[in-house]
């Protein structure tokens, strides 16, 4: 069995073709051209905006023409991660997705249902003549992923509705009303490189295996850093050992929980053996610690030829404290909704390149003086251990405003057809909504989606019952709309 022969069969045609087309965040040209070619080829009005948002419109079907315009709203494009073992470009090769039991994967890499289910499912409203609803418009945003480009850039008044419905959600059966706000951050150590001792030999050490996942959704899992990981392992032994690193690289992307890190060092010939033993030793502690969240965490050591410089390293032992003094992970949950994380970090990226050691993080939190206050803890870390540091790209939260007729309507809505009620509750990911909602103040907007686990991991994957159930939902809400 393939997702073609899965149902709706509308919704999952449409997910299919979207998984054929490569679409890393900053490389969406091939998506957007596939969406303008996919409104002309059903007869939907569509353009792309001056700076590469798609946007499609119908007009209210007869009867319907009194109802409150809708935005239905989705990201184009995904998070590119994949196994250390799996070959896949994601510029050039589709995805290849497997049905296993009750979900739907991808071999080795991410899926990509966040956010390419969201515009199957909007697509397929779009497609079905039979469907009762009012005005709709359907935008699909660019560079969601890494800055959220496509909503910062969209400009007011392109947009005619009233009622934003985002469907960027990854759980069944909740209503979002709410989202946090992030700010990035990037400490930056320069450094000096220096010859290569003589009776060194060359060592990579790896950490993998570990889960990683979405730094907003799953945050709260406890999962453990590769990068904090490997620095824990090798500050300990650099100087006793008379260990040399010569580069660092762990984690790919400021919003994914780094699972994978590796060091290449230079390590004296006659310790060789004595390191590795102590780096094994260090690693067996460190495993069981995180048995349960990370059981699968494998340590690699292998030899290597020798690199013909390391980094002076006065500059590596700074930045090593500063990688393991640095808040990582949930820093408070919510007083008033249960189980939901307040504030957090997400220290993702570690390079070594060009005399630059570089760590990126990504702060989020609901209350934007939470968010502020611990992105100046982190400052001040490595501001304290001799870098520079600056921040970018700060965006407010989404403040959650609950009793408003649309939420009447869904709540009644999905009890009617389930039988239950719908769980009202904000994400501490980032969602789109904060940033156009500063630029359509009048908009009611909430989100919903099918349940998508483990997102910008290569272990994502989507519930195949819930993208029918949320295709039952969306289309007996767009009937419900209420009137102008």
């Amino acid at each position: 069995m393939t997702i073609k022969d899965l149902k709706p069969a509308s919704v999952w045609n449409n997910f299919y073709g979207i998984t054929r087309i490569p679409r890393p965040s900053k490389h969406e040209g091939k998506i957007q051209e596939y969406l303008l070619r996919w409104g002309k080829e059903h007869g939907v009005d569509v353009f792309r905006d001056d700076t590469g948002n798609i946007i499609f419109s119908v007009p209210a079907t007869p009867g319907f023409e009194d109802r409150k315009g809708v935005i239905m709203q989705a990201h184009m494009d995904m998070v590119p991660q994949k196994t250390a073992d799996t070959k896949h470009d994601f510029l050039t090769d589709p995805i290849e997705t497997v049905v296993d039991g009750e979900w739907v994967k991808a071999k080795g890499t991410t899926l990509g249902a966040d956010n390419g289910i969201g515009v199957a499912l909007a697509l397929s409203v779009l497609e079905d003549k039979s469907l009762k609803h009012g005005p709709l418009e359907l935008l699909v945003t660019y560079d969601e992923e890494t800055g959220m480009t496509g909503a910062n850039c969209l400009k007011p008044g392109v947009l005619k509705g009233d009622i934003l419905l985002n469907l960027d959600s990854e759980e069944e059966g909740e209503l979002c009303t709410g989202c946090a706000g992030g700010i990035d951050g990037t400490a930056d150590f320069a450094y000096r490189t220096y010859a290569a001792p003589e009776g060194s030999v060359g060592c990579k050490v790896t950490v993998k295996g570990m889960k990683g996942g979405h730094s907003g959704m799953d945050i709260s899992l406890w999962r453990a850093n590769a990068n904090k990981v490997l620095c824990r392992i090798l500050l300990p032994l650099l100087d006793p050992f008379g260990v040399k690193v010569a580069s660092f690289k762990g984690g790919s992307l400021r919003n994914a929980i780094p699972f994978e890190a590796e060091a290449e060092l230079l390590v004296p010939k006659k310790e060789y053996k004595a390191f590795s033993a102590a780096v094994e030793k260090a690693f067996s502690e460190i495993k069981f610690e995180y048995q349960h969240s990370d059981p699968d965490m494998l340590l690699l050591v292998d030899k290597v030829a020798a690199p013909a410089r390391y980094i002076s390293p006065k500059v590596i032992v700074s930045a090593f404290k500063a990688i393991l003094a640095c808040p990582h992970g949930v820093k408070r949950m919510s007083d008033t909704l249960p189980g939901l994380t307040e504030t957090s970090t997400n220290m993702a990226i570690v390079r070594t390149e060009k005399g630059h050691l570089t760590v990126h993080s990504l702060t989020r939190s609901s209350i934007d003086t939470a968010k502020m206050a611990l992105s100046d803890s982190i400052r001040h870390t490595f501001e304290l251990a001799g870098a520079k540091y600056r921040t970018a790209g700060a965006y407010s939260g989404w403040t959650p405003l609950l009793g408003t007729p649309m939420i009447h309507v869904l709540e009644e809505t999905y009890e009617r057809l389930f039988g239950a009620k719908l769980h009202i509750t904000a994400t501490h990911g980032g969602l789109e909504c904060a940033i156009m909602g500063a630029k359509y103040p009048n908009w009611e907007m909430v989100s919903i989606g099918p349940t998508i686990m483990y997102p910008h991991s290569p272990d994502e994957r989507l519930k195949i019952d819930t993208v029918g159930k949320c295709w039952e939902f969306l289309v007996a809400v767009l009937e419900n709309i209420p009137k102008k």
